[in-house]
């Protein structure tokens, strides 16, 4: 406990503790306490004194070791010192109601000096460093006294008071300004800290619960506490407003158990009394009687100064905070309220309490929302307390059910939960327009909040569909039957009217924790689709069926891979899930072994149908059955997938069993025995086929000459070759001549159809992929690298032709075949040991190959005519198509930015992309953005210049149209738009100046020489043409360090200071705009502090697969390079490389003409002031400012 101070004003302000004085004439005082009050300690408890310094002293060690931190760890063994109770909290609850119940002795013995102590207790749980000095409240009526509690700061002395009633004291709290940032037990991290506060509320708990029999009602124990909390929880301090804010709350909920209790005993009390009131009169005791009476009132009197003292709080703590500021505090406020209903019912559970959670629901931040939500599960959950929401509920109905698209994912969860807890305890609340909403959800990205919905989703729906009559001898298993069927036709129902047929796989995944028994009623879906009705009542509509082997695909899968879909995040399957999944796979594996041959057999005809059904062995374990009844199965599904695959040339089809085919094949499985000699024969027909057919078809002069029939046949043949080459390795069949012939037909002599050009370009894609694949294994030989080359080029030419076709098809696939062969080419390169071979399999794409490829991007990926035509149709079909166009583009654009990144183009390929940034931002931005990124990790230097090459090329082109007298109608081609994309290319250099200084220090420097290079001032042009494009350049200027700006002023001044310059005219503003932006330095813009020597940049690897001519061209260049040394240096800016843009590749750099103080053969620019220089001695030094060469 903590006891009257002795310690002098120095001691105290040293120790930084918290001090309580009691006395009738204490003054308020910042240092410590009158000599008065020091002289009044009492002998008897000197003892308990030391030992509270000792104990304060520990505390004040543990605060001046910083917040956050937990304190010293004491010995586990030996005694425990006598300790503070703000201590007490740190040594857990094991020894917190034996320090409860010692508190309560001292204070039998000594009220003043407990109370005291738990005065100070609140104070330093508050994180206060200040002092508490108390003085005696004698007059209740003095009202000049009154006037004096009020909450000021000293500015002066640095420090601020609070100076309030806490009868029978008047206590001034006094501490430091800095206290208000933030910094106090309750708001600091950790788990040390979480665990203070749960302990911190335990103990007030416990102190109520203790204490309820005994001085809890002496009228000066709560009286003293509760106007202390009530004060302190007003206090525009956020430490003593949100602490004392808490404690309140859980004094209050302390009181509901103790008012329980006195409920309790007053009804046995009241039973007690009757028993005895209903005996005989000669069995009658009166004293008894009135004994009983007597308890009766007494405990009602104590019930009623109970309420009053939770009415004390309820008004003076939770009507002003439960509004706070801090959302911290209005979140404790609604959890309590929520925890107060839930126990003490008949006070709290109305509507008068009820508004409070209702106008919460509106809270701005989420936390809160989220706690009123979770009150009002648990409310409406009891039945008991169900009846009393009424009113509620049909005020904020339809408050909840909008809460269901809050913002936040948790609060939407909780709001589904809140509505199907509402759904089960009240049913005719929800209508069918608010479950219509709520089915909805079950498609959502947030897959709690999916789950949540297909919970509820199951309840009103699913789980008690209506059943007919049952039929006389009718059995138990007929009438599960019958349930089953009548759930998945109220599903069925479901999903067609939701409209979204594509999302079954969400639909399943969300219904799975819920409804999985019927998902995985394997048994009963097939049964019903197999099964033959006459009447249509009975069977299952075409629609309907196609929607149940939808949903048998989709559960398959679910029960083997497990959620989530794509969208919903990640889950961790735990050992039991796992299990599961596995009894499950083993369990569907020998079910459809044998159901699925005749489901093949019924929906031969359907395509889309057989290729859902072809899917489904994909996901068999395929070692779980070994045994002659498998191999029998298996073989007859084998022959079932075969005949499928012969009858249909659908795309789905040929891919599915393609995949099917590819996982029975594995060498891994135990039924490749049986698998491969069935793909091999079904392959083995169709490249027989193909070759009579090319036969027929092809001439001697290799022109092409075939009948619609023929061309029919020929394009099936050669579709089925090419799914199957997407998945499974032919080269045993050396597809490669006979297909290359048929493309040859086209390149020279034209003719070929061009849907039978789409499939042979795939083909002979895949071909070479898999010959490309097999040749980084092993050692290959000169020859084979040779043939390897040979029929790389082949195909690159061919699709080069192809890129010209007339036939939009025909041209997408030729450029997404060369940009896979290509990625893939160079992936090989990487990837390769750089075997004796290797080097002669290295391509470099045609210059005339990479325009085409370019020139296909900006015709097919850049443009809008697609897009206008499309804007005149309208309804829901023609924003699909607009979508699948958009995505059709990406993919193409995606495709292209690969050969960038992976370094198959030149990286100022890449210029006419950036180019598109802005007016495309909305299509391709996410794209651009990282080949951006990805170019800059690549190359910093060279991505840099392929941005100063984009932007002076649309500057150019803006300078051109206005002279010629052409409109900017795009937005790439006005100023602005130019000056905006140089805005977002600056952005993208991100926060870490020193990565990017050299970078940056090469675009100012390309920038200068490009406005000022080759101009001569004359007097019929005073200023640069150029001098416009130095506002664009200042969008760098921000992201410069400030001795790099200094060293760009110096060099901008060599170009400017040969010109006369006009200040005041209007045509050199643009000079005058890129100076200011270069001499403003922002505040703590100053390296020096944040370098580190990780932060140098590294040499960058030479590019293995750029061109001979541009590795020469980059080594040859003046790039800007860090000096190697200790401290940070400025780049230096030396004469840029020439451009590799036709419109400035012409021009040479012209330098400026060298003073009499520089040497002719290198300009350098005189050296900038350094620390210890005696020039510099006035002036602003900045230590990583060096020498540079200009």
């Amino acid at each position: 406990m903590i006891a009257e101070p002795i310690a002098t004003r120095s001691s105290v302000q040293k120790e930084n503790s918290v001090d309580v004085t009691s006395s009738g004439s204490a003054s308020h005082t910042l240092g410590g306490v009158s000599n008065e009050n020091r002289q009044k300690s009492l002998r008897g408890k000197r003892k308990a004194r030391e030992v509270s310094e000792n104990a304060k002293r520990r505390c004040s060690e543990q605060i001046r070791r910083g917040p956050g931190r937990p304190p010293l760890d004491r010995p586990k063994n030996g005694p425990v010192e006598a300790v503070t109770l703000f201590e007490v909290i740190s040594m857990g609850r094991s020894v917190m109601q034996a320090v409860v119940d010692d508190w309560i002795e001292a204070y039998h013995t000594d009220r003043d000096t407990a109370l005291l102590d738990l005065i100070s207790f609140f104070i330093q749980c508050s994180g206060c460093k200040g002092l508490v000095t108390a003085e005696m409240f004698q007059n209740k009526q003095d009202t000049d006294v009154m006037s004096k509690m009020v909450e000021e700061v000293d500015e002066g002395s640095g420090l601020q008071y609070k100076k309030f009633l806490a009868f029978p004291w008047i206590l001034t709290v006094t501490w430091p300004l800095h206290m208000d940032s933030g910094q106090y037990p309750l708001a600091l991290p950790g788990s040390y800290w979480r665990r203070f506060c749960n302990d911190f509320c335990e103990f007030v708990s416990v102190l109520v619960a203790r204490s309820q029999y005994t001085i809890i009602y002496d009228s000066h124990l709560m009286d003293t506490l509760i106007s202390l909390l009530t004060e302190l929880s007003d206090s525009g301090v956020r430490a003593f407003r949100h602490t004392c804010t808490l404690a309140a709350v859980k004094v209050l909920t302390a009181l509901v158990g103790v008012a329980l209790n006195l409920s309790v005993s007053v009804d046995n009390s009241q039973r007690l009394y009757e028993v005895e009131k209903g005996q005989s009169p000669s069995k009658r005791v009166a004293s008894r009687l009135e004994k009983v009476e007597a308890k009766i009132a007494e405990l009602q009197d104590k019930s009623c100064e109970i309420e009053n003292m939770m009415d004390a709080i309820f008004k003076g703590v939770f009507l002003k905070r439960y509004r706070d500021v801090i959302p911290e505090i209005r979140a404790i406020c609604i959890e309590e309220l929520g925890i107060w209903m839930r126990l003490y019912s008949s006070a709290f559970l109305n509507d008068s309490y009820l508004k409070y959670l209702g106008w919460m629901l509106y809270d701005k931040e989420a936390d809160v929302r989220l706690k009123c939500l979770l009150s009002l599960q648990v409310l409406y959950g009891d039945t008991l307390l169900n009846s009393k929401l009424d009113l509620f509920t049909s005020r904020f109905k339809d408050r909840i059910i909008s809460m269901t698209l809050d913002r936040d994912n948790e609060v939407a969860v909780q709001a589904m939960r809140l509505l199907v807890v509402i759904s089960e305890s009240c049913d005719d609340v929800l209508n069918s327009d608010d479950c219509e909403h709520m089915y909805q959800f079950v498609y959502s990205s947030h897959r709690p909040l999916a789950t949540t919905a297909g919970e509820f989703l199951y309840k009103k729906l699913l789980s008690a569909p209506s059943l007919p009559e049952p039929t006389e001898g009718s059995s138990e298993q007929d009438r599960t039957r019958e349930l089953a069927d009548a759930r998945l036709r109220a599903l069925l129902q479901f999903y067609r009217d939701s409209g979204l047929h594509l999302h079954v796989t969400y639909l399943v995944d969300s219904l799975w924790d819920s409804a999985g028994d019927l998902l995985k009623d394997w048994p009963s879906l097939t049964s019903l689709l197999l099964q033959n009705c006459p009447s249509l009542e009975q069977g299952l509509s075409y629609i309907q069926e196609g929607l149940v082997i939808d949903i048998l695909l989709a559960s398959v899968r679910q029960a083997v891979e497990g959620p989530p879909q794509a969208g919903r995040g990640k889950k961790v399957i735990s050992t039991k899930e796992k299990k599961v999944q596995t009894d499950d796979c083993a369990g569907l594996t020998e079910h459809f072994l044998a159901v699925l041959p005749d489901l093949l057999s019924k929906y031969s005809e359907d395509p889309e149908k057989v290729a859902c059904l072809l899917r489904i062995p994909q996901y068999f374990q395929m070692d779980a059955s070994e045994g002659a009844y498998s191999q029998e199965h298996l073989q007859t599904l084998l022959t079932m997938m075969g005949a499928a695959l012969e009858r249909h040339t659908d795309t789905g089809v040929l891919e599915a069993g393609a995949r099917t085919l590819q996982a029975l094949c594995c060498e891994d499985t135990a039924w490749h025995g049986l698998a491969r000699p069935a793909r091999d024969q079904l392959v083995e027909r169709w490249v027989d086929a193909l070759g009579l057919l090319l036969g027929e078809t092809l001439q001697e002069d290799g022109t092409f000459s075939a009948n619609e029939e023929q061309s029919q046949n020929l394009l099936w043949a050669l579709k089925r070759v090419t799914m199957f080459h997407n998945a499974h390795d032919l080269s045993h069949w050396k597809l490669h001549d006979p297909v290359s012939r048929l493309l040859n037909a086209e390149v020279q002599h034209v003719g070929l159809p061009p849907q039978v050009t789409v499939q042979a370009l795939q083909c002979l894609c895949y071909i070479v992929l898999w010959q490309l694949n097999a040749y980084g294994e092993g050692s290959p030989s000169k020859e084979r690298t040779l043939t390897q080359r040979s029929q790389l080029r082949g195909f690159c030419e061919k699709a080069h032709h192809c890129l010209s076709h007339s036939h939009p098809a025909v041209r997408e696939q030729a450029f997404l075949s060369v940009c896979d062969l290509l990625t893939a080419h160079s992936y090989q390169l990487q990837a390769s040991d750089h075997t004796a071979g290797t080097p002669l399999l290295f391509y470099t794409p045609d210059p005339k190959l990479q325009k085409a490829l370019l020139a296909f991007i900006m015709e097919g990926v850049f443009t809008e005519v697609e897009m206008d035509t499309q804007s005149r149709a309208s309804g829901s079909e023609s924003s699909i198509v607009r979508l699948e166009d958009v995505h059709r583009r990406r993919n193409l654009l995606a495709a292209y930015c690969k050969l960038i990144v992976h370094g198959v183009l030149e990286m100022s390929m890449a210029a006419e992309v950036f180019k598109q940034y802005m007016k495309y931002y909305n299509e391709f931005g996410d794209i651009i953005k990282e080949t951006l990124s990805r170019t800059r990790q690549m190359d910093r230097i060279e991505s840099a210049r392929t941005l100063v090459l984009c932007l002076q090329q649309l500057f150019l082109r803006l300078k051109e149209d206005q002279e010629s007298g052409i409109s900017c109608t795009t937005v790439a081609q006005t100023f602005s738009g130019i000056k905006e994309l140089a805005r977002r290319f600056s952005l993208s250099f991100g926060w870490d100046q020193i990565k990017s200084r050299e970078s940056l220090a090469m675009i100012h420097r390309d920038g200068i020489e490009f406005v000022f290079q080759g101009f001569v001032q004359q007097a019929e042009q005073h200023t640069p043409p150029y001098l416009s494009y130095l506002t664009i350049l200042s969008e760098f200027s921000s992201k410069l360090l400030r001795p790099d700006k200094k060293t760009v002023y110096s060099y901008l001044q060599r170009y400017a200071g040969e010109h006369t310059v006009n200040s005041r005219d209007e045509a050199w503003v643009p000079l005058v705009y890129y100076q200011t932006s270069l001499l403003v330095t922002a505040e703590g813009e100053d390296s020096v502090s944040s370098v580190s020597s990780d932060t140098l940049k590294q040499p960058s690897l030479p590019n293995p697969s750029r061109s001979p001519s541009l590795k020469q061209g980059s080594s040859d260049a003046g790039e800007v390079r860090a000096v190697p040394s200790q401290s940070l240096k400025t780049p230096e800016l030396k004469a840029p490389p020439l451009l590799t843009s036709t419109a400035i590749k012409g021009r040479n750099p012209v330098k400026p003409k060298p003073s009499h103080k520089e040497e002719e053969t290198e300009p350098r620019a005189p050296a900038l002031p350094s620390e210890g220089c005696p020039t510099a001695a006035n002036e602003e030094v900045d230590v990583d400012t060096v020498d540079v060469d200009l």
